[in-house]
Order: C-alpha cells, then sequence, then structure tokens
C-alpha cells in the first residue's frame, strides 16, 4: 500500500507545470490522504491538485467528510470492478509523480519506517493513478499491487510504480494488471515521525 509520500523533485524535470497557479511549488515531504496531490492528467497531458483519496462523481454528499471509505489506494487488480472505481478506470488514468514513499514494517508499538525512491538517475517515481471529479472538486487514487522482490520483506503490497513504456500504456487505457511487476526501488530506514511532521530531514537515513 501507499500511505505516505514526498513530493516530486521538479528541478530540471521536462514536465511542464504552468497550469498550476502557484510559484514556487512548495515541496512536502509527508503528503498524507486528503492532502491536495499532485497529479498529471491523460490527452493533452496537463498537471493539476487533486484531494488524495477518490470520492466517485456519483456520491450525493456535499463536503467530502461525509465520505467514510477509504479509497486512497485501489487495488489494481481489482479497481475495474469496483462501483467507486469503475468510471475512473475506463476515463480518468492519471500519473502521480512522487519523491519517494514510506512503507513501516514491525510489531505495532515499534513500527520502522523506510523511505523507498528510484535507485537510478531519475528524480521521481510515477505511480498509476485514476482520477475523480465530484462536485468540481479533483480526486485521485494510487493504485497498488502485490508486492515485487523490491518491497515484499517489508509489506506484501506495493504502489503501481511505472516505467517510462507502462506510463503510456496506463495512460493509453491498458488492462494490464501486471504493470509495475519489474520495479526496481532503493529503501533504507528514516526515524520514526508524526503526522505534523515535515520537512527533507524525514528522509535522511536513521
Amino acid at each position: 500500500m501507499c500511505g505516505r509520500f514526498v513530493d516530486p523533485n521538479l528541478r530540471g524535470t521536462e514536465l511542464d507545470f504552468s497550469e498550476l497557479k502557484i510559484d514556487p511549488i512548495p515541496r512536502r515531504f509527508n503528503v498524507k490522504p486528503t492532502d491536495p496531490a499532485l497529479i498529471l492528467t491523460a490527452g493533452p497531458q496537463k498537471a493539476l491538485w487533486a484531494r488524495w483519496g477518490l470520492i466517485p462523481s456519483w456520491f450525493k454528499g456535499s463536503d467530502p467528510r461525509e465520505w467514510k471509505a477509504t479509497t486512497f489506494n485501489a487495488r489494481i487488480e481489482e479497481a475495474k470492478d469496483k462501483p467507486t472505481y469503475g468510471a475512473a478506470w475506463r476515463r480518468g488514468r492519471c500519473l502521480i509523480p512522487v519523491g519517494g514513499f514510506y512503507e513501516w514494517s514491525g510489531p505495532k508499538a515499534h513500527r520502522q519506517p523506510y523511505f523507498f525512491a528510484s535507485p537510478g538517475n531519475e528524480a521521481n517515481l510515477y505511480f498509476a493513478g485514476l482520477i475523480s471529479v465530484w462536485n468540481d472538486m479533483s480526486t485521485c487514487t494510487i493504485m497498488t499491487r502485490a508486492a515485487n522482490a523490491a518491497m515484499s520483506g517489508l509489506h506484501h503490497r506495493m504502489p503501481v510504480v511505472l516505467d517510462p513504456s507502462e506510463r503510456e500504456a496506463w495512460m493509453s487505457g491498458s488492462m494490464d494488471t501486471n504493470l509495475g511487476a519489474s520495479a526496481v526501488l532503493h529503501n533504507h530506514p528514516v526515524r520514526r515521525f508524526r503526522a505534523a511532521d515535515d520537512g527533507p530531514e524525514l528522509i535522511e537515513r536513521e
């Protein structure tokens, strides 16, 4: 799964973020569900902010707090058949660029956080995501899959991390639920932190 992530590093990126009326974009190191997430939409590609935690367009509530389901992650192998995600699966593909993400492991009282990031030269990871517009609010979810060898030692699920060819396939509507199976990630332990904490020190090796 993925419950916390780091905003992408936009320095030197080839992506156009001029659509965002925020300059400079403040980088956060502890993005949580219901926070705004930077996403990239398909055809033509543009960047926008979306509430992390998908709310389907058919929901009749008037306040996002009325939506009680946990929808910040969606299983790629199940999403197309779920009423909550079906429409977004067909028409709401997006990418969610991140600088890395956190996962916890160990006994509940002493859970150790780990930071996962790209092991290579690429500054960011790109998650497969879905977007849904509800009451004029863009909302999103991060797709997850069974963990591969890069993460299975710490958790049985992982975000769907896409390589360049997989990004194009996902945004074009691919039905392949095995995307992200070959993702390569680096991880290291970091100090335990609170929900309100932020800053680059959160990703420093413990």
